[in-house]
């Protein structure tokens, strides 16, 4: 699972955290289709759907390993075809919740791309703060921008709320800083998002906007709303 991709809500993070921290080895895969990739409210598909997988490996000392991968598409260029991410870190707690570790976003060999973060989370029962901070990159720094370790962050503030019948409601908020997502993703470099979803068992919909105006014509529409439906399967291996 791609810890942070697919505008990850407090319910779905807390669901992963209190797996990674369970006391017990175990190998899990997952399976997911959605109608739209959508990473820190910015779409990775044009807005097309997304075919994504991946493995996670958790000991009882609360090590975990994992990778995943989806397809993608950026404008206007189209060297891109595939992110495949791999991640390890530590985590456990009850009540609140910790987790920290490193992931590594590996894309085409021609897009030249491939990009590193730090991550940490706290978690206090439904309520998740998590930061996350450029390590390295590929990419070369245009004039005047940096892409030094910690010039770039996103935090994200998640909050999930129990309904009935197994639904939960998620709450999301977060923030991008720095210079590197003017490049990467063609939008300015500081800018706000924030989604509600509703999800039960591996169903997800997920309205997701920020507040950035779309004025480029360039297919993406980062700066309008998002309505994103999704299905994840989960395996015990």
């Amino acid at each position: 699972m791609k810890i942070d991709s697919r505008l990850v809500s407090a319910f779905v993070a807390a669901g992963w955290l209190s797996a990674a921290s369970a006391q017990e080895a175990s190998l899990t895969a997952n399976a997911a289709v959605t109608n739209n990739y959508v990473w820190r409210g910015l779409t990775q598909t044009m807005n097309e759907p997304a075919v994504s997988g991946g493995l996670d490996y958790v000991t009882d000392s609360g090590f975990y390993i994992g990778t995943w991968v989806s397809n993608v598409s950026f404008a206007p260029s189209d060297v891109f075809s595939y992110e495949h991410d791999i991640y390890f870190g530590f985590s456990g707690g009850d009540n609140v919740t910790w987790d920290i570790g490193y992931l590594y976003y590996n894309y085409d060999d021609i897009a030249d791309t491939d990009f590193g973060e730090i991550y940490a989370t706290l978690g206090f029962g439904d309520f998740s703060i998590s930061a996350y901070v450029l390590a390295n990159t590929q990419l070369e720094e245009p004039p005047g921008l940096s892409f030094d370790f910690g010039d770039s962050y996103y935090l994200a503030l998640d909050y999930a709320i129990p309904l009935k019948n197994d639904f939960a409601l998620g709450l999301h908020l977060g923030r991008h800083k720095g210079d590197f997502m003017e490049v990467f993703n063609g939008v300015p470099g500081d800018y706000i998002d924030y989604g509600l979803s509703l999800s039960k068992g591996g169903f997800t919909f997920t309205i997701s906007d920020t507040d950035l105006d779309d004025e480029q014509d360039d297919g993406l529409d980062n700066g309008s709303v998002k309505f994103v439906i999704g299905y994840t399967f989960d395996f015990n291996l």
